[in-house]
């Protein structure tokens, strides 16, 4: 199916725009003065900055000059406080924002931008790892891991798994699904990478079957419940070590293997 090519910062934004604007609005009464749009850009803007405060720069900025950068480069019509933001977009889903990832991801295949990415066989080259997005050792929620220490400490955080296309000499990587690292309903252990590595086979393996693609990942993939999900899948993988019962080595090196998991 044919889709539209994003070639432009204001395109990829006005795409994010209209994702965020068909989001599920719980507010009621008077608390409706920003737009759902407005919402979720102004979301945007602090994790593309970098900046925490960047909002409240720019509500400043535009009280004394006008307008703000918030306005020019995010196309925020108001800007909301950090406080609403985040009391508003919490009950969203974040499996809302797949079509985002989809749309970029389906226009740099309309375009013909995945041929120099291949590598290893003509096959696209998708890295798995985890990564830890926040964390706290006093606040902490339902969806929390907790990681506790040898002194009774504990420390509570969020993670998820990161899917990137990557490739040799290439500078940046493109982002994937994303699968987040939280318990489940029914289980009784704490959420893992490896068990949210599964669930990101199942719920995508399809979805990007015709990319012909190798998965990468580090040894802790070598695990015979993963392998398992593999087997049913087109994949092939690439691991730091050999994706068999064997024991890890013990020498402190690693091997390169690649095995064809496609049944």
């Amino acid at each position: 199916m044919s889709v539209k090519i994003l070639k432009t910062w204001d395109e990829h934004l006005e795409l994010l725009r209209q994702v965020v604007g068909g989001f599920t609005d719980r507010r009621t009464g008077d608390n409706l003065s920003y737009s759902m749009e407005d919402i979720g850009l102004g979301a945007f803007s602090v994790f593309f900055t970098q900046c925490p405060s960047f909002l409240a720069h720019q509500k400043t900025m535009q009280q004394a000059k006008g307008q703000s950068n918030a306005q020019s480069l995010f196309h925020l019509e108001e800007i909301p406080s950090d406080n609403h933001i985040r009391q508003t977009l919490d009950p969203i889903p974040p499996q809302k924002l797949f079509p985002c990832y989809d749309a970029v991801f389906e226009s740099l295949g309309q375009g013909g931008h995945w041929q120099s990415w291949r590598t290893l066989q003509d096959t696209l080259l998708i890295a798995l790892d985890g990564t830890w997005y926040g964390s706290s050792k006093k606040i902490h929620c339902p969806n929390c891991s907790c990681l506790e220490h040898k002194s009774g400490d504990k420390t509570y955080y969020h993670s998820a798994l990161t899917p990137v296309i990557v490739a040799p000499g290439q500078p940046h990587a493109i982002p994937l699904r994303p699968e987040f690292i939280i318990p489940q309903d029914g289980h009784t252990k704490q959420d893992c990478e490896i068990a949210a590595a599964k669930r990101w086979l199942e719920n995508n393996a399809a979805h990007y079957a015709d990319l012909k693609a190798t998965l990468l990942g580090d040894d802790i993939y070598c695990h015979h419940l993963f392998a398992g999900a593999l087997c049913c899948t087109v994949f092939t993988s690439s691991s730091s070590a050999s994706l068999s019962p064997t024991p890890r080595s013990t020498t402190g090196s690693t091997c390169s293997s690649v095995r064809n998991w496609a049944p």
